[in-house]
């Protein structure tokens, strides 16, 4: 299992949790189980051909990856950031 920090914007999806745990063996896996358990989560994470929405940032420790292909070690954490813009 991976554990994987919610951002704010999507703990709606999550009952409330900031922080939940993930079966996969790469992000997108990751995220397939995800959506699994939390309908609508990964179409708010990534679009109809599986690339990272522009205003989201993955992050697989310190490492940003716009790769749902990346892969997904026992011990690593996976980071969803809903990017900030405005004026």
């Amino acid at each position: 299992m991976v554990a994987v920090l919610i951002p704010s914007q999507l703990v709606s999806y999550t009952a409330g949790e900031s922080r939940v745990e993930a079966a996969g063996a790469t992000v997108g896996a990751a995220l397939e189980d995800l959506d699994r358990r939390f309908p609508g989560l990964k179409f708010r994470v990534v679009d109809e051909q599986d690339r990272v929405r522009r205003h989201v940032r993955l992050f697989v420790g310190q490492d940003e990856t716009r790769d749902v292909g990346r892969a997904l070690g026992p011990r690593d954490e996976l980071m969803i950031f809903g990017a900030l813009s405005g004026g």
